[in-house]
């Protein structure tokens, strides 16, 4: 897939200064935090593999809503994640906020059953695509002289569980330490990391298990608005303060 960029919603003379990317915007989180954003006045690019999707987030966030820039990539590709981040910083000139919300599981996820394929199949999505779009982003916030990346996990990132997978909790421990690291080396550049580890939420991942469960089943689950609330949380706290940590389940 080659990426490309078409931006939807630009004004003339629209204030562009608050520029956010989101991955996995096509659906679930991703999807939420995007429209939650551009709400807020941010221009979004929306990243995900699936074009149509993007275009569904548009139109869901209404036309009010700030410009919003498709941008179809497979984040698991890191060529295509350094085109993505090239049309993007020649959109929106600067990026404040990046939100990895894209992850994906598998049907076959025990480890009597999961294969070497789908095992790296999980990591690179969940892990690596995470790194490649922080690797490709991070020195355009270190030029602007701060930012924000709010990397949604899982409380499978913080104490593995055998519904969740071995590949999928190998993954989101990665990503824990990710968030660790960037808090670690980057904040003197004035970034700050936020890991957001929620329970189960109702989201089209759910269809993935091996068991998926019942629509009653769902609505008791976190919803996709709830965990979109905290990465706003993350993202407008004083550039003093940071939550490095913040884990939500239902209540």
């Amino acid at each position: 897939m080659c990426c490309r960029g078409r931006l939807a919603g630009l004004a003339k003379g629209c204030d562009m200064s608050k520029s956010a990317v989101v991955t996995g915007a096509g659906s679930g989180v991703g999807q939420a935090v995007a429209i939650e954003l551009a709400s807020a006045g941010w221009s979004v690019a929306l990243v995900g593999r699936r074009e149509k999707a993007l275009y569904d987030t548009i139109a869901r966030a209404g036309p009010g809503a700030a410009p919003m820039l498709a941008v179809p990539c497979d984040i698991a590709d890191p060529e295509e994640v350094s085109a993505m981040a090239r049309i993007v910083l020649a959109q929106f000139s600067a990026i404040q906020v990046l939100v990895n919300a894209a992850g994906t599981n598998l049907a076959r996820r025990g480890l009597d059953v999961l294969s070497i394929e789908d095992y790296r199949r999980v990591i690179d999505t969940n892990l690596n695509g995470a790194f490649y779009c922080v690797h490709e982003l991070l020195p355009a916030m270190r030029k602007a002289g701060g930012g924000t990346i709010v990397n949604i996990v899982s409380d499978a990132g913080l104490v593995a569980n055998a519904k969740a997978g071995a590949a999928y909790v190998a993954s989101k421990f990665g990503l824990t330490g990710l968030t660790q690291s960037i808090n670690a080396e980057e904040r003197g550049h004035g970034i700050r990391a936020c890991a957001i580890f929620p329970g189960d939420i109702n989201t089209p991942l759910l269809d993935k298990r091996p068991s998926p469960p019942p629509a009653e089943a769902r609505q008791a689950m976190l919803q996709p608005e709830d965990v979109a609330q905290c990465v706003m949380l993350a993202i407008n706290l004083p550039e003093r303060a940071v939550v490095e940590q913040l884990v939500l389940r239902p209540r």
